[in-house]
């Protein structure tokens, strides 16, 4: 059974910075891609970010990218999300997953595994 579980989110001020880290529990880190994906209240579940398993590629939504960095530390079965010039639009659940797909991939349905989720809420 894999287990993934969230942690570093909170409240913060717009313009702030976060870091998320989802830790996988097992031997088998390194065969998944991990992604993450954000819910907003009323708001569907929106890609956020994923890396390949080895961490030499990654991906983002077009309205992270320049601001969030995804990376990941195989020795540690962790995977993280670090989230610079935070802003209120931000605000959601974050959770990651894991994916034994081949490629990268940005589609919800393509996980195989999910944390609970870490609020992250972003005020003005």
């Amino acid at each position: 059974q894999v287990q993934l579980v969230e942690s570093g989110g909170g409240l913060v001020q717009a313009g702030g910075s976060l870091r998320l880290s989802c830790v996988r529990s097992g031997r088998t880190f390194g065969n998944y891609i991990m992604g993450w994906f954000r819910q907003a209240p009323g708001k569907e579940r929106e890609f956020v970010a994923a890396i390949t398993r080895s961490g030499g590629a990654t991906n983002y939504a077009d309205s992270v990218k320049g601001r969030f960095t995804i990376s990941r530390d195989n020795s540690k079965s962790t995977a993280y999300l670090q989230m610079n010039s935070l802003k209120p639009e931000d605000t959601a659940i974050y959770s990651c997953a894991a994916s034994a797909a081949t490629g990268l991939v940005r589609q919800p349905i393509g996980y195989n595994y999910w944390g609970q989720g870490t609020q992250v809420t972003v005020s003005s």
